[in-house]
């Protein structure tokens, strides 16, 4: 799987600090702790017909990451949002997009790791395209991948951090085998979760999802989880081996890029039918009309 250029976002406008510039002219100083050290933190947002879906859990996240990393200087969620609306309205965008907010810890005073340098404040980065879910509906394949989610006693996965080397060396070795993305375990061997998306297994109807002690709070998985919880469907979170994954009936992946995708096959063994599944189906029907009728307005 790899997403394909959309013409659509030749002339996008994108927004660095509030200053409004094409995005061939737009520029991060080499300063910034993002350029520096991946030192930064940041969200997906989708818009639907003007509107944000669960804009407010997006933005909590956002500030519990930059706080769990001493940030000095965070924005509020009012002036965040200002700063989203301006850039959808300079690109004439209302739906069909994703956005990628970006929070860093600012500019440095010269070169260096010691957050002590970063006396400027934070950075912050909206970058909205033209987007929509990235996986094919017909369903994705996966590789387990060599590199182990850390747990929170090497790097607490619910910090949404810029620095994903981990999860590029594990999609690298997706690539390589073929497949559309990496299935990441954590470091007992139990599944955390894709290179980008969160994990999801049914079995005899019910419902299965892994903890949230090697990957981050997922906000699309958050919501399947309530959806299963208002329908009543049977669901549980737990520790999950990746024999459990082979034998599934039917396995899907969550993510504001993606929504809602079956999982067909991990590691060459057909998940199921090798299709999208009846309760993924349902869910994923669910989660459409969810994000119809929620969101908070910003064009």
């Amino acid at each position: 799987m790899l997403q394909t250029y959309d013409e659509r976002n030749a002339g996008l406008i994108v927004n660095i600090n509030g200053a409004l510039a094409p995005r061939d002219e737009a520029g991060v100083s080499p300063f910034d702790s993002s350029v520096q050290n991946g030192d930064a933190v940041w969200e997906g947002l989708r818009l639907y017909d003007g509107r944000i879906f669960r804009l407010r859990e997006h933005l909590a996240r956002l500030r519990r990451s930059a706080r769990a990393l001493a940030y000095a200087s965070i924005p509020s969620d009012d002036a965040i949002i200002h700063e989203i609306a301006r850039t959808l309205d300079a690109n004439s965008m209302r739906d069909g997009v994703h956005i990628r907010l970006t929070l860093s810890r600012g500019v440095k005073f010269t070169s260096g790791l010691d957050p002590r340098l970063n006396t400027n404040g934070h950075g912050l980065f909206v970058l909205a395209e033209f987007k929509p879910p990235v996986y094919d509906t017909a369903g994705i394949t996966l590789k387990t991948s060599t590199h182990r989610r850390p747990p929170s006693d090497v790097l607490d996965q619910t910090i949404h951090s810029c620095n994903q080397l981990t999860s590029i060396l594990a999609k690298l070795e997706a690539n390589a085998s073929g497949a559309d993305d990496a299935l990441m375990l954590d470091t007992r061997g139990f599944i955390a979760e894709t290179n980008a998306t969160h994990v999801f297994l049914v079995s005899d109807g019910v419902v299965c999802t892994p903890t949230t002690g090697a990957c981050p709070e997922g906000i699309t998985r958050a919501a399947v989880l309530d959806l299963c919880t208002t329908h009543d469907i049977p669901h549980h979170v737990r520790d999950i081996t990746l024999a459990e994954a082979y034998r599934a009936d039917e396995a899907f992946c969550t993510g504001t890029m993606g929504e809602i995708a079956p999982i067909v096959s991990i590691d060459g063994r057909t998940i199921g039918d090798g299709g999208r599944g009846e309760v993924a189906a349902h869910l994923a029907a669910l989660y459409r009309d969810l994000t119809a009728r929620e969101g908070e307005r910003v064009v």
